[in-house]
């Protein structure tokens, strides 16, 4: 059957660098890190998002978000702070992915970017702070040449 309206609005869960789809909520850093601890993220991720058997959470060298080992580190790599919230609402906790309140997932979000010294502790991000996280990363995710057609691929890429 053809899904109705109401049904794909609440699929439609994507959320864009400007934060526009953002709902309501808001948490801080301390507040992640209570919701890290009670939620089980540290059973994955280690109790300080390094060290755990998935994908590490803490950069080595905050200043370098190109320091990475077992897989690139979101709150670092990410060219949106908007990107990191719409990950952990969509796939975490793994096999309760969607489990997760709006509030916690800004706290959450709070959490990874303070300890990878992106934000103070005190900041509390929502949909209007989130969008204006300055990531580390910057302009460099946007570094690849222009492709022009009938020009061969990069190396590495098919």
């Amino acid at each position: 059957r053809t899904p109705s309206a109401e049904e794909i609005r609440a699929w439609d869960i994507s959320i864009g660098p400007t934060g526009e789809e953002l709902p309501p909520g808001r948490g801080t850093a301390k507040e992640g890190a209570q919701i890290y601890r009670a939620k089980g993220c540290a059973g994955c991720h280690g109790a300080t998002g390094i060290g755990g058997k998935a994908d590490i959470l803490k950069s080595k060298d905050g200043a370098n978000p190109d320091v990475w080992a077992r897989g690139r580190i979101l709150p670092m790599r990410s060219p949106f702070a908007t990107t990191v919230w719409d990950y952990i609402n969509r796939a975490m906790p793994l096999n309760r992915e969607g489990t997760l309140t709006a509030d916690e997932v800004y706290a959450l979000t709070a959490f990874l970017l303070y300890i990878n010294d992106v934000i103070p502790e005190d900041l509390t991000l929502d949909a209007q702070s989130l969008p204006k996280v300055k990531m580390p990363i910057g302009d460099k995710y946007a570094s690849l040449p222009e492709w022009k057609p009938r020009t061969p691929r990069l190396k590495g890429y098919p």
